[in-house]
């Protein structure tokens, strides 16, 4: 089923500084500190939409500058709210697949709305739940969840959805791949039928297309490449090697270029925790990242990866 969406475009939207995107001082301020210079193409095009009401479809991938083209105009709008949430409610609500992603885009709500009073909370499964009810039964302006974790909550009474004001869906590709599909629907179910609708997928198969038909109303499409493309970031080469040597030429390949930060993906968890050990023993720093370490020593991980202390 194709996608009759009208599209923006590109001439429409070269811009040189954020301070053309009729974005309040505080948010400007705080896109200043990150070092922003200009608005990336999915930020010009999305963010105008979306400052205006419109419904959005968006086709991108990670590194377009998505988050920040979906951020920035909901703090613009929430921030004009004077009433606290009432309790048990947001004003609006992000779908993620994913825990990781839903604790970056949290992150940078925090950073972009740091000199607002727009209040957001974070809500995923592998951590305890106690917390999050508490938090949500307060009232927030902004809930990042993931879909199974979010159903759950609702069906403990944290909250209701029926006062959200703008609805994200992000990398829908991804989170019909994971099997979310009922959680969504049961979810936007739950909505108020007056809302504004975010859509965003990296692809636009057949099936996301007709729940993007159903879930959106006379919305705007926005489709962009990615900023550069791994072939021009990336100098791949393969090396031919006898399985009992690959850890000794790991190391020596760490040691002779330098590397500072380092993903390696193995094939198995037991080959993760293999090389971690590997490592370690040989005088790097490092840890292991899957699916049977803890969601907290996995978020230690990466925190440790992201300041340098790790690899």
């Amino acid at each position: 089923m194709p996608c009759a969406f009208p599209t923006v475009r590109y001439e429409r939207y070269n811009l040189d500084s954020f301070n053309e995107l009729n974005l309040s001082q505080p948010i400007l301020k705080a896109i200043a500190s990150e070092g922003y210079g200009k608005p990336t193409p999915i930020q010009a095009r999305a963010i105008p939409e979306l400052l205006a009401g419109r419904d959005l479809l968006g086709i991108a991938q990670t590194g377009t500058g998505k988050t920040a083209a979906f951020a920035l105009p909901m703090l613009e709008r929430l921030a004009q709210k004077t009433e606290r949430p009432a309790r048990g409610t947001c004003r609006a609500l992000i779908l993620t697949p994913t825990r990781e992603l839903a604790a970056q885009i949290a992150e940078s709500f925090k950073t972009y709305g740091r000199n607002t009073k727009v209040t957001r909370a974070v809500v995923y499964g592998g951590v305890s739940i106690g917390k999050q009810i508490e938090i949500l039964r307060g009232g927030v302006d902004v809930v990042v969840a993931t879909p199974g974790r979010l159903v759950d909550l609702i069906d403990r009474r944290a909250i209701t959805l029926n006062k959200v004001e703008i609805f994200v869906l992000d990398e829908v590709d991804q989170m019909l791949d994971l099997g979310f599909i009922h959680a969504i629907r049961k979810l936007t179910a739950m909505l108020p039928k007056v809302r504004q609708n975010l859509f965003f997928s990296a692809t636009m198969p057949k099936e996301i297309a007709g729940l993007a038909s159903a879930l959106l109303t006379n919305p705007v499409r926005v489709e962009v490449a990615p900023v550069a493309t791994t072939v021009e970031q990336v100098n791949q080469s393969v090396i031919h090697v006898d399985p009992a040597a690959k850890l000794k030429l790991l190391s020596e390949l760490l040691k002779d270029n330098n590397m500072t930060r380092t993903l390696v993906f193995t094939r198995t968890k037991h080959g993760a925790d293999k090389v971690m050990k590997g490592l370690s023993a040989a005088g790097f720093t490092a840890a292991a990242i899957h699916g049977n370490k803890s969601q907290a020593n996995r978020e230690k991980a990466l925190a440790g990866f992201k300041n340098g202390k790790i690899l």
